[in-house]
């Protein structure tokens, strides 16, 4: 039951975009259609889903003081903590190497669609975020970093696919002033979305 509460805390309480603003120049880069976002927002989501878990077990059993003492006791004292960093960003780019050429072999389309972003995912501040935030709050087990990861996956997508919704929208129907076209009116809606998402942070899971 506690792993059911953080993954719905991580969508819509804790989101990456309208919490934490992580991951934004993506949001913004990638959202002017619904199609192109939800690739992008799916491929984050895969990367939060596995590379949370991977990088679960990469800080329990080797980087944080004490993790290697199953190799012996005599390396107990042991701590490689300072290397938490660079190792999680190895993890995520080899990672996103992986999706790229997935997604270039399985659907074309969508690799020509999202261009420079995809091998960008490597740098998403979402995906280290996660990390982070699983290792700052000190996760139990495995099953409960799967959780969150696919929680502030699926909140990024829900995020990056409304706006993607809206822009088009207020393009097709919408005469809006020419000094907030593009990322000006994205500006405003993003803010006015996370007003609403504030909402959440009364719930009690």
């Amino acid at each position: 039951m506690e792993n059911f509460n953080i993954f719905i805390r991580s969508i819509f309480v804790d989101n990456m975009i309208f919490a934490y603003f992580l991951g934004m120049c993506s949001f913004l880069a990638v959202s002017k259609n619904v199609k192109t976002a939800l690739g992008l927002g799916a491929a984050v989501t895969f990367m939060l889903v596995i590379s949370l878990p991977i990088n679960y077990l990469l800080e329990t059993y080797v980087l944080r003081e004490g993790a290697l003492t199953w190799l012996g006791p005599e390396y107990a004292g042991v701590d490689l903590s300072f290397l938490s960093l660079i190792m999680f960003i190895a993890v995520i780019a080899s990672l996103t190497q992986l999706v790229e050429m997935a997604v270039e072999k399985f659907s074309p389309a969508l690799y020509s669609s999202l261009g420079i972003f995809l091998p960008l995912i490597a740098v998403n501040c979402a995906i280290l975020g996660g990390s982070l935030f699983m290792q700052q709050r000190d996760f139990p087990d495995v099953w409960t970093a799967c959780c969150a990861g696919a929680g502030w996956g699926i909140g990024w997508l829900l995020a990056i696919v409304a706006i993607a919704a809206i822009r088009e929208r207020l393009q097709e129907y919408s005469n809006i002033p020419k000094p907030l076209r593009g990322v000006g009116i994205t500006f405003i809606i993003t803010g006015l979305m996370g007003i609403a998402f504030m909402s959440f942070l009364g719930i009690k899971l």
